[in-house]
Parts: C-alpha cells; structure tokens; sequence
C-alpha cells in the first residue's frame, strides 16, 4: 500500500493506494487561507498544514490495509516560501504562490540588478508573482527579524517532508520555480548577485520527486500513525502531482488542472522557452514542463455563487444550482462579457494589478446572464493561458482535464471550443493520487513513470461544440482586447 497526502489551497487530500492503482480508502479536511493585506495570501504551516497532514494520515492509518504501507508522498501548493528556525519552527505564515503579489518591488530591483535576459538564461523565466525568490527577498526587506533568524527557506511540501523525515530537501520541480536562485540547465542553485538576501546553506538539498528523502521518525510516527522508518519521497508540489496522478508523463501531453486556480503543465523531453509560460524541471530526470497558470478559476465560481446568494448544504448542489441558472441564459451571455481576474492574472498577461469587469451590463441583463458570464469568462482565462503554448513553439497532442470545474460545462466547454481541443477527463483522486504513485516509484514496486498511465481511469472526453464556436470565438476575441483597453486604467487605480 501507498499513502499519498496534498495540501491544496482550500482543500487536504489522502489517498491509500495499492500496486495496481486502486483507492482502497480516502480522506479530505477544508481549511482556508488568510489575506491580512491587499495582495498578500498565507497559510499556517502548523494549524493548516500539518494538522491537515497529522488528521488525514491518522484517518487513512486506520484502516486495516493500512499495516501494509511501504512508502509515503506527499504534495502542496507551491512555490511557498516557508521561512523556519534549525528546528524547523515556521517563524511567520507561509507566503503562498502566485496568488501572492506582494514582491512587486523586489521583481522589478531583481530584474533591474540582473538584467532581464540573464534572468531568463539562468531560470528559464522571468520574474514574476510565481517566482520564490523575490519573495525571500521581500522578507529581508519588509521583515529583516524574520528574514535574520530564518535558518532554512523552504516550500510547502518541503516542510512537511522534512517534519516527517528530519531530512530538508526540494524537488527540481519546484527549485525550478525559486527563480533566480535556480539555474534550469545544471539543474542546481546558483544564487550569485543574490546574496544580500540568500545563500545556498540556506536552501534545501535538491533531488528528484521520487527519491526518498528519509523515513518517518519516531515522532512523526506518533503524530500520524505511520509506521517509524517508512521511506518517504521527496514530492512536489500539487500540480506536477496532479500530472502524474493523470497519466500526463511523456511529450506532448497536456495537463489541464480545473481547481480554485488553473494550471497547466505540458511535458517535454527538452528544455522549452515561452515568454508567457514557465519552464522548470519536471519531477522525473531528463523531463521539463512548460507550464501555465491562471489566478482564478473554481474560486470565481465559489465567488459567483455567494453574490448570487446561492446556497446549499453541499458543494455539489450549489454548483449544480449555478449551472442550472446559467442554463437559463444562452452562449455569449446575450452580449455580456466577464474578465474574471478577482485576483489579478497570471499567464498570458502576468498582471497581478488586473481586477474584474463585467462588460455590456444592460437593464435587460437577469441573474442568469451574470452567472453565465462569469463561468464563459473562466473558460476564456483558461483558453488564453492553453493558447499561450502554441506562440512557444509546443505542439499540444492530448489533453488530460482534471479538477472540480471539469464538472462545469460552460468553462470546459468553452476551452474546448475556444482553442479547438478535445479533452479527456481523467476520473482520479488528484494530487494524492500522484504523491502515492511516486511513492510506489520511488520504493520500486511500479518500474517506470509510464506506469503511471495504467493507474488512471478516464470519463467521456468534452470535444470543440460547433454551434457554439462562432459566437464564443468572437467573445473570446473581444475577452482579449478588453484586458488590453482596461489595464492602464487598473494600474492607475492600483497606483
């Protein structure tokens, strides 16, 4: 058996896992995030984190298959900066992904002081909200207290690898993200013309998500209920996680994760380049990803609902309720037309100043219309950050969609016709799924990560809608020209 945990940003996940793939039992706990200031979002390592981590484990350990589990993965959101003691005691929350765009400044000194193109040619990216390094930066400058009796700044899963294990490591995969301190072609730190607010002593040890990074103390052992001395590996973070627990391994194959954001990872036998993407290791040696991410996608939804006062015990039926009065509407909203960027954009805009509009309001316009707009307009988010891929010369060959908005028809619809892609639904766990996977990798019970494609099942595939293509292409035409005529208006109001 194989106990495989993630952290996501609303959600914790557990899975145990047998050699073939089967779920043999799940468990989930909801926690939420703290925004104490405009831009900033955080976690508790401790309070969320790990007592998501210590609960979900304690439930899965329970059950009686759970005596035969031979090695643990775990994942988190990231890139995180997680700035600890020797002990490893969090000494602030966690500085969460791109949601976060606190760093602003430290991005344009950084950029400044080593030059745009060197950036690129070291990280393979420019700086931006996603990048860790400005925000160990933003640390030195806005918490010098902090930022002096840090010993280790780590990541999410990093941290709870290392509270498992003693041991402080990182994945490549999510190294690659601590741009600039990471150098993508040597597949190591490099941390020069950084080292007013960093070095490397200071940064964990980097190694592959499959590696085992140590075994469970005693400690551990007591707090989860996992046996002492069961291997673990090093992880990653939630969405190359997420790619493997699909089946998304070799070239060409798309990862479409619909979840509180979007994000997208294509796999590549080679390093590619995209000025609106992100390049970074993947979690198996001699592979790179591009990637792509949006800022919101099931958090609108869960936004829309709320204003819209919709209700219900459960998520699903609340979500089924905002469907069913999108339905009333028609394609296109009858003329109204969503920028969903709640919370600034990332690719292909990397705007963390755009905010939301809502276009063409008219006093004819009903609840379902707004409702339908809105769910479009997440659709055409993600259908800008998958088009971004074929500018950085990436050919897409399949699509795997995964996450709860694969369930919504009008956002995956709308990909699907916008950028004239078929996408299958893969009918699996998640993160989880894939942490566990690695696990069974990493301890040799599955012998390739091209395994990986047998452990997962596959729902109907939602295809290109030809009725709908013209009037959605045309809105998805004018979603780009209205970011571009409101953005200088956005940055004077964030000014």
């Amino acid at each position: 058996m194989f106990l495989g945990i993630d952290i996501g940003t609303f959600e914790s996940k557990g899975v145990l896992v047998d050699s073939t793939g089967t779920v043999i039992a799940e468990a989930r706990r909801r926690h939420g995030i703290s925004t104490p200031e405009p831009g900033h979002v955080e976690q508790d390592p401790e309070a969320v984190w790990w007592a998501d981590v210590t609960a979900i484990a304690r439930e899965l350990t329970a059950h009686p298959a759970a005596a035969q589990i031979a090695g643990v993965g775990v994942s988190a959101i990231g890139p995180c900066v997680v700035a600890t003691d020797a002990e490893l005691r969090p000494l602030r929350p966690a500085i969460l992904y791109g949601i976060d765009t606190r760093a602003t400044a430290q991005i344009e000194s950084l950029t400044a002081r080593l030059g745009a193109d060197e950036i690129v040619r070291r990280a393979g990216n420019s700086l931006t909200s996603q990048s860790a390094g400005p925000k160990i930066a933003w640390l030195k400058d806005e918490e010098p207290d902090v930022w002096s009796r840090a010993r280790w700044f780590m990541t999410s899963q990093s941290w709870l690898v290392a509270m498992l294990t003693g041991e402080v490591t990182i994945d490549h995969a999510t190294a690659g993200y601590f741009h600039p301190l990471y150098d993508i072609a040597r597949g190591a730190w490099d941390t020069s013309g950084c080292e007013d607010f960093i070095d490397e002593t200071r940064l964990p040890r980097v190694a592959w998500s499959a590696d085992i990074a140590g075994t469970v103390t005693a400690e551990a052992a007591a707090a989860t209920g996992i046996r002492e001395g069961t291997p673990v590996v090093l992880g990653t973070t939630d969405s190359p996680a997420e790619a493997v627990g699909s089946g998304v391994v070799g070239e060409g194959e798309l990862m479409a994760m619909y979840g509180s954001s979007g994000y997208f990872i294509r796999v590549g036998d080679r390093l590619r380049v995209g000025d609106d993407l992100w390049s970074a290791p993947f979690v198996f040696e001699d592979t790179y990803v591009l990637a792509a991410g949006t800022s919101t996608a099931g958090t609108a939804t869960r936004w829309i609902a709320d204003l819209l006062d919709i209700t219900a015990d459960r998520d699903e039926d609340t979500f089924s309720t905002l469907i069913a009065l999108a339905s009333e509407s028609e394609p296109g909203a009858r003329g109204l037309l969503a920028l969903p960027h709640f919370a600034g954009e990332r690719t292909p805009f990397q705007d963390p100043a755009s905010r939301g509009v809502l276009m063409g309001l008219g006093l004819e316009h009903t609840r379902s219309d707004v409702a339908r707009a809105v769910l479009e307009g997440v659709g055409h988010s993600i259908a800008a950050a998958i088009l971004s891929f074929r500018s950085a010369d990436a050919p897409i060959d399949r699509v795997v969609a995964i996450g709860g908005a694969t369930k919504n028809p009008y956002i995956i619809g709308t990909v699907s016709t916008v950028t004239g892609l078929t996408q299958v639904v893969a009918d699996t766990p998640g993160a989880s799924f894939g942490d566990a996977f690695l696990a069974a990798l990493g301890v040799g019970a599955v012998g390739a990560p091209t395994d990986a494609r047998a452990w997962v099942r596959e729902r109907n595939p939602v295809r290109p809608d030809s009725a709908t293509q013209s009037a959605l292409t045309a809105d998805h035409d004018d979603y780009m020209a209205l970011y571009r005529a409101v953005a200088p208006l956005q940055h004077g109001r964030a000014r």
